[in-house]
């Protein structure tokens, strides 16, 4: 199949507003994906589900938060298709399909399953739709006849079971209803928070999108360096980091990451000094994202949904129909 001819399908849980690490560990490359590729976009609020299903409350505003800043950073529907998940009921109903052809042994295996429980203790996900997840991803993905995911190495065995589950069906029912979708593997920059954990909204260290100027300036300039340099006059090791580890090597030029290396280390130029050269390259990418997210307004977001909606359902009642003949369900 061509490049241009490639179905890439992709989904996001809607967590509220994105931040830098959401920005670029995933948006940004919808971005360039959606202008190469058969682009299909969507809110996984079903997914939001498993981790989450006994504080739903705040996923349906989250959702239209995301859509905005999906449509903020330029993303065009003209362009790709953006869709709520439980807007297609399509869904659920293939998610059930290959469920009951999918063996528990593929879903315990999963790596994620087995790291998740271990670090979200205080979460009881002792349940069904954790550990069967991996298998409305591969409905997710399957509905539309993906070619190919974009992922970071973390979710590539993922779609290597997906990859297993169009395998199973296609052979089980004798015909090839489903491609199996290739892995996109997508670099992911190492995105520190401002106190030098991963960032997350759960750790309250971020930078969100929608952040003012001034807000973007207060949290930057007061993010963890190398705890060498408690003095200005300590020298450091920029390898040590967090903000140059993040952020620095991200947003400067490579002048100013040597400018900056050898004055970090001879104690030439305090931190903040170092700091405010990479706050300046944020400002100028956060800026007309703030402009365009200031003009957005949730009708935006739900016109956008709507008609990304309709064409979802549309792709997924043909996937269906193929599904239920193969079967003999019809």
């Amino acid at each position: 199949m061509a490049e241009r001819e490639q179905i890439v399908v992709s989904g996001a849980r809607p967590t509220g507003r994105i931040h830098l690490g959401n920005y670029h560990g995933a948006f940004k490359n919808w971005l360039r994906l959606q202008d190469e590729h058969r682009c299909l976009f969507f809110v996984a609020d079903w997914h939001a589900l498993t981790t989450d299903y006994a504080s739903s409350e705040p996923i349906g505003a989250q959702t239209l938060e995301m859509v905005l800043d999906l449509l903020a950073i330029g993303l065009d529907p003209e362009r790709c298709t953006i869709f709520q998940q439980s807007a297609v009921k399509a869904h659920a109903e293939l998610y059930l399909i290959l469920g009951m052809l999918t063996p528990v042994p593929w879903l315990e295996r999963n790596p994620t399953y087995k790291e998740q429980r271990e670090q979200l203790v205080e979460r009881d996900l002792s349940t069904y739709g954790f550990l069967g997840y991996p298998v409305l991803q591969a409905a997710d993905v399957l509905m539309y006849k993906a070619t190919a995911v974009p992922v970071g190495i973390d979710q590539a065995p993922h779609i290597e079971l997906t990859r297993e589950i169009a395998r199973r069906f296609n052979a089980l029912y004798r015909q090839a209803i489903f491609p199996e979708p290739q892995t996109m593997l997508t670099e992911t920059p190492k995105m520190l928070g401002t106190d030098g954990r991963k960032m997350s909204k759960s750790y309250d260290n971020a930078v969100y999108l929608t952040d003012t100027a001034e807000d973007v300036d207060r949290k930057l300039s007061r993010m963890v360096t190398d705890p060498r340099r408690a003095r200005r006059s300590d020298p450091g090791e920029p390898a040590d980091c967090p903000a140059y580890t993040s952020f620095h090597r991200l947003y400067c030029t490579p002048a100013e990451l040597r400018w900056q290396e050898e004055g970090c280390r001879t104690a030439g130029i305090g931190c903040l000094e170092c700091k405010k050269v990479m706050i300046a390259h944020v400002q100028d990418e956060l800026e007309p994202i703030r402009a365009r997210r200031a003009r957005l307004r949730p009708d935006d977001a739900r016109a956008v949904l709507d008609a990304g909606n309709a064409r979802a359902t549309a792709l997924a009642a043909d996937t269906m129909a193929e599904v239920r003949e193969a079967m003999r369900l019809t």
